[in-house]
């Protein structure tokens, strides 16, 4: 933990406004969308802010095209940088095109390449990307420094206060779009640019709206800022929810979070990947996890909102195809209904048969088989996975493994060992 001294800024509706005014051309109108299911659900009229749905599918575009558009002449000739694994890229890339601005952006080399495919696209001739180091702090360090050494502007993902104004114009779009006056609105936070600017619109024309932010459980940078009354780094952080996992918040964006937020939460992420499951087979939407978070905490808000007219921002999709087996997985593990097990097969013939037949119950299901002969040996451990249809039947399961001695060990709450399965 650090303890820094933090900067006074508030964003106010004039500068929102003209935010507004200056992206005007190249954002999209999203729609702010009743969701029936939820709506019934939870007895409120549940409604989505569709962001998701923006040119570069996340709000991203709002504050990137806000900052570069403000810059100076001289400014715009020198050039921009910035450091992104994901949509602060994606909208910058495409703020760069639009302006004809010249741009690099540094990403990790582990960036999926769909991602660094999309931000060439986007940016075309005017952006330039390099791949350096393995984390997004080794590429934000290089990126500041290129930055220094040839006189660039830097574009920080939500650090900046023209920044925080375009993403506050997401407010205005919810104002001005809403029949009724909006009784809760439920925000993901990452670094906390986009809430920040949405306190900005909602406290001068909607005031009596309650401003919950939603961080994952695995990255509570803003809850801990909150709680201990200063800017707190998080040693470590489960990076999984990555438009939303920051281990440090900003100096502008936390005191506005401190003063304006209603309350600030946490939701575990395979709560997120359930919900990311649900969208996309029960409503056909399609969303990143940071997307899904002000969706995945309604269940513990509820009583709290019933009767209420609530907005969750959705808040993008660019979500990596590839990521739907953990997706999928993470989601299996927080309803309890996958299990993993070091086992101890008798090494004799029918082991594994008597395991199938009289240790699985009739609906449990492998999906994870690792196993090595060892000579001059009774027993050989397997690593296996079970999937269950209710978590009611794991203790069973556990009894029945151990009166035949074919337990070894529960690895789900061992994380040391979890972390190399999944």
């Amino acid at each position: 933990m650090n303890n820094e001294t933090v900067e006074t800024y508030f964003p106010q509706l004039a500068d929102i406004q003209q935010a507004a005014e200056a992206i005007s051309q190249v954002v999209e109108k999203t729609s702010l969308q009743q969701s029936i299911r939820y709506s019934k659900k939870y007895g409120a009229n549940i409604l989505f802010k569709r962001e998701d749905l923006q040119r570069v599918r996340s709000y991203k575009i709002r504050g990137a095209f806000n900052k570069i558009a403000s810059l100076s002449k001289t400014q715009l000739e020198q050039g921009v940088v910035c450091a992104s694994a994901g949509n602060h890229a994606q909208g910058v890339a495409f703020a760069c095109s639009h302006l004809e601005v010249k741009g690099t952006i540094f990403m990790p080399v582990v960036t999926p390449k769909q991602k660094i495919d999309q931000t060439k696209m986007f940016g075309g001739d005017w952006v330039e990307v390099i791949l350096e180091g393995d984390t997004f702090d080794d590429a934000n360090k290089a990126a500041q420094l290129f930055c220094s050494q040839n006189n660039k502007t830097f574009v920080h993902p939500f650090d900046d206060e023209k920044i925080i104004e375009g993403q506050g114009t997401v407010g205005l779009e919810i104002l001005e779009q809403s029949q009724e006056p909006i009784d809760y609105l439920f925000v993901p936070v990452g670094g906390g640019g986009l809430v920040s600017g949405l306190c900005g619109a909602f406290k001068a024309l909607s005031p009596s709206t309650k401003i919950i932010g939603v961080e994952p459980l695995g990255a509570p940078s803003m809850k801990r800022s909150i709680e201990s009354g200063r800017l707190t780094l998080l040693n470590e952080i489960d990076k999984f929810i990555d438009g939303a996992a920051v281990q440090k918040v900003g100096s502008l964006t936390y005191p506005i979070c401190s003063d304006c937020l209603s309350e600030m939460v946490l939701v575990a992420e395979g709560k997120v990947c359930q919900t990311i499951l649900d969208l996309y087979n029960r409503d056909a939407i399609v969303v990143e996890p940071a997307g899904a978070l002000t969706i995945a905490v309604l269940d513990d808000f509820a009583e709290e909102i019933k009767g209420k007219n609530v907005v969750c921002i959705v808040s993008g999709s660019n979500n990596d195809i590839t990521r739907t087996a953990e997706i999928k997985e993470r989601a299996l593990l927080y309803a309890n209904l996958k299990h993993y097990f070091i086992v101890r097969f008798p090494q004799r013939p029918g082991a594994l048969k008597e395991f199938v037949a009289e240790i699985l119950g009739p609906n449990d299901d492998i999906t994870h088989f690792e196993y090595s002969k060892k000579s001059s040996r009774e027993n050989a451990p397997a690593v296996v996975g079970i999937e269950l249809k209710s978590s009611d039947d794991l203790e069973p399961l556990i009894q029945r493994m151990k009166a035949r001695h074919f337990f070894g060990d529960y690895l789900n709450d061992k994380p040391d060992l979890f972390q190399y399965l999944i």
